[in-house]
């Protein structure tokens, strides 16, 4: 049965402290959305079953979006490799379950690309998933998210609920981990070269050959495809969220050294992982629907780096 979403709907955001998950509060709001259901991670272990049961039952949102996740780059990806499966299944199960078992009308599901195979065909489309071997350093999180996304497809084909699955490309934003070693690589780069600027470095070390390529987009545009999609009735339960734009990482490098510190140089770490070597995404059913990315890299960096010089004026 498909079930509209309005303005008036109430909508609980899980995670809603995170990358994604503040942004999709932003946009809400900025959308007009007022019955907005958050709760902190204090009062809330999502990995408890009952609680979130109880939660989802007391609250009764007509759609749920969930953003929460434990997430990270190849470091913490390979470092926490039990955490990382074992928090990942327990959260999204259980607001998975409880939102069929309450008639929740709609759900996001937020994944990411890393659930496609390293080696799979470019651009990746939605039907390459599970057709090869996942890459090793992230495969715990891949796998459970997969199961996420397998989770929602059959919950849809047994129980005819309305869950979708978004896998957005690498998300940057204000809101972001800039640690080294436990962020993604493009909030990494940045710490990076504003550090080296502060402490006049004369280069910064890259992990690998740098010849990695990646596709990056602005978290309000993630959280606008999330509100997009929780108000459209599609045929297709997963669907990429990509900005089709994708260099590699040395030259998001030069690219945030040009902003910063033109005087840098680069060096690298081969000894380091690279990842996957390239991960673009086909984004044509989202297109499809009417979706598009709003935010250049240019306005997003400076959206970012203003809100790292506030969150770290001290560094």
């Amino acid at each position: 049965m498909k079930r509209k979403i309005s303005i008036k709907s109430k909508i609980y955001v899980a995670g809603h402290n995170g990358l994604v998950g503040s942004s999709i509060i932003r946009r809400l709001k900025h959308f007009g959305y007022k019955n907005i259901i958050t709760i902190r991670r204090k009062n809330l272990d999502l990995r408890n079953q009952k609680e979130v049961y109880k939660f989802i039952k007391n609250h009764k949102p007509d759609a749920v979006i969930n953003a929460a996740a434990t997430v990270g780059g190849i470091y913490a990806n390979n470092k926490y490799r039990a955490e990382f499966i074992y928090n990942n299944l327990s959260i999204q199960s259980n607001i998975i379950h409880s939102s069929y078992k309450n008639s929740v009308k709609q759900l996001i599901f937020l994944g990411s690309s890393c659930v496609y195979p390293k080696n799979c065909k470019q651009p990746i489309k939605e039907n390459y998933l599970l057709n090869g071997k996942l890459e090793k350093t992230n495969e715990p999180y891949a796998i459970a998210k997969i199961a996420g996304i397998k989770m929602c497809e059959s919950y849809n084909s047994q129980y005819n609920t309305n869950f979708k699955c978004l896998m957005p490309c690498n998300t940057y934003g204000p809101n972001d981990d800039y640690n080294e070693f436990t962020s993604h690589f493009y909030p990494a780069l940045i710490s990076k070269v504003h550090k080296a600027k502060k402490f006049n470095k004369k280069f910064i070390t890259l992990w690998g050959n740098g010849k990695a390529l990646r596709e990056l987009i602005y978290v309000d545009d993630v959280a606008d495809a999330c509100i997009f999609f929780m108000k459209k009735n599609t045929e297709e339960s997963l669907i990429n969220i990509g900005s089709n734009v994708e260099m590699s990482v040395e030259k998001y490098a030069k690219f945030i050294i040009k902003k910063l510190d033109p005087s840098l140089k680069i060096r690298f770490d081969k000894k380091k992982p690279n990842g996957t070597m390239r991960k673009i995404l086909d984004s044509s059913i989202a297109k499809k629907y009417g979706w598009r990315p709003n935010i250049s890299l240019s306005e997003g960096f400076d959206r970012v780096y203003d809100a790292f010089l506030k969150k770290n004026s001290n560094n």
